[in-house]
């Protein structure tokens, strides 16, 4: 067992994206790949070297290989403790969570989220700073800079350690603890809702659920604490076992990709409350019978009722969501004289108005939700959340958020993705949209009056940090908008997001189909932004 430095040369495509950095495995899998960016991570954070690390990932293929590789390199840069979890499994939540509870020096988290996981699929790692939380732009550019001009790497010569067994070993002069994946979240889970009030609604023997753990990570936290301390039917909780590809399957907890959770809400026998998580455990889906959830209009009803919310009951400091989020959550922020924030998209964003207190709750239209108890969005705790909620309001999903509708308006909304689209026609559209900025305020499309136009950027009230070329927003008289933004969560080509809201105040016309609500401004932005002719394409890949 010995430290050696081996011979390396840059890559030039190591900048993390809006997640960390993401790419196929087989990228990683070339050699020094991986090892490159680990160095860059451990070149760049000094609080490493004689401190904790927290060390896990999804579970997706290649996630062991990678963290046994880690791990030596932790072991040969001088770490002093590493946290990893059983069998190499966190999710990112619980990930945040450890971080946070133990008060380490960061993390690094191994996923790519809700991306397909295989052979020939996708991976990823991202740095978490001691926060908890994504790292800043700040950290990722310097991670980023190190990688273009490092030449060697550090690396411990050890066969791989078992992962599997709970207890401490050694590698080197560095500590390895293999702990509980799911203990120290579902043990804070507990402290945020009234766990009593939840068993109750469950051993009611009239309210039934199901939730979809995708094959993903969070099988084991939903087994734990919805089957085991919570009392839910075995059964519960539907593909609960972590695999290598996720079971085959698009690990996006969405209307498409988790159609198995869709069908046992529907029909005579449907269930009351249905939800599902993704590959990391950082997105929620929530369904009622019939009836499906915007992720938009799931944090404003949040919102509305955290008071409800044992962890929440004393109040909230206030709201954020990402810009393309629907503006649903603004509206009772407005109400209920909260402070209400607007993000460019990444969780990362958050980090400084939580950790400064100036929110509790936010949110983004891609599925994900979370709070100040983590710095991190968190699938299953959106599931508590609304568990608690409706134990305590002993109503419908379906009523909850149709009386939110009476109550604040509705904000029709729908989201549709172009991906795999050629990155230079991706970026050629967008600087097109650029170019019509300055004239569309005032003029009015099929009947909608532009009131602004703009490239959003975006200054951090916590630090000053300034963001540009987050997406472009088109916004109308009446609150509806159109957004176009490019995704940095592929791996292949560019992905382009038109995110569509229609506001409506009258509750006599909030019953329609979202389909129909949306019919003019779909045609709008298909017109304004040339899709077909620029890219292609005559339909999205994915509509949610």
């Amino acid at each position: 067992m010995k430290n050696v430095t081996i011979k390396t040369q840059p890559y030039d495509d190591q900048r993390p994206g809006t997640s960390g950095l993401r790419k196929k495995v087989k990228v990683f899998q070339t050699p020094h790949y991986l090892e490159n960016f680990v160095q860059a991570i451990f070149d760049t954070q000094s609080d490493l070297k004689g401190g904790t690390l927290v060390l896990g990932g999804d579970g997706r293929y290649y996630n062991r290989d990678a963290i046994q590789i880690i791990l030596r390199i932790a072991a040969a840069n001088g770490v002093s403790r590493v946290l990893v979890g059983c069998g190499g499994l966190l999710s990112t939540p619980a990930a945040s969570c450890i971080i946070r509870k133990y008060k380490t020096d960061g993390g690094i988290i191994l996923s790519a989220s809700h991306n397909p996981g295989g052979p020939d699929e996708d991976f990823g790692i991202k740095f978490n700073t001691p926060n908890g939380g994504p790292a800043p732009e700040a950290v990722t550019e310097a991670i980023y800079r190190r990688t273009k001009e490092i030449a060697e790497y550090r690396i411990l010569e050890t066969p791989p350690i078992d992962l599997d067994t709970l207890g401490e070993t050694r590698l080197g002069e560095t500590r390895v603890e293999i702990i509980d994946s799911v203990k120290d979240y579902a043990d804070l889970m507990m402290e945020l809702f009234d766990f009593n009030r939840i068993r109750m609604l469950f051993e009611s023997g009239v309210f039934t659920m199901r939730f979809d753990a995708m094959h993903a990570v969070t099988g084991p936290y939903a087994t734990e604490i919805l089957e085991v301390r919570l009392g839910a039917a075995p059964g519960t909780v539907i593909n609960g076992t972590p695999s290598t590809d996720f079971g085959g399957g698009h690990p996006d907890p969405n209307l498409v990709h988790a159609h198995q959770l869709v069908e046992f809400t529907q029909g005579a026998n449907a269930v009351n409350f249905a939800a599902a998580s993704d590959g990391d455990g950082d997105r929620n889906m929530i369904l009622g019978r019939n009836f499906f959830v915007t992720p938009s209009d799931s944090l404003a009803v949040m919102v509305a009722n955290a008071h409800l919310i044992k962890g929440y009951s004393a109040g909230i400091n206030g709201v954020a969501r990402s810009m393309p989020t629907s503006q649903a959550a603004d509206r009772v922020a407005e109400k209920l004289g909260l402070p209400c924030f607007e993000t460019p998209t990444g969780w990362k964003f958050f980090g400084n108005l939580l950790d400064d207190r100036k929110i509790t709750l936010c949110g983004e239209e891609s599925f994900g939700t979370g709070s100040d108890h983590i710095r991190e969005k968190d699938g299953l705790w959106a599931v508590l959340f609304w568990l608690n909620m409706l134990a305590v309001k002993q109503q419908s999903v379906e009523k909850i958020v149709t009386d939110h509708w009476k109550a604040f308006g509705r904000n029709y909304y729908t989201r549709y993705d172009y991906e795999a689209i050629d990155k230079a026609d991706a970026e050629a559209l967008m600087d097109s949209l650029r170019e019509k900025l300055a004239q569309l305020p005032g003029q009015t499309l099929d009947g909608y009056s532009v009131e602004y136009a703009d490239d959003f950027a975006y200054t951090d009230p916590v630090d000053g940090s300034r963001s540009e070329r987050q997406g472009i927003r088109v916004g109308f008289a009446g609150g509806s908008r159109i957004v176009f933004r490019l995704s940095g969560t592929g791996t292949e080509g560019a992905t382009l997001r038109v995110y569509l809201e229609a506001y409506e105040s009258d509750p006599s016309k909030q019953m329609q189909a979202t389909e129909a609500a949306m019919t003019d401004l779909v045609d709008i932005a298909l017109k304004l932004a040339e899709i077909e002719q620029r890219t292609g394409r005559t339909k999205p890949s994915v509509i949610t």
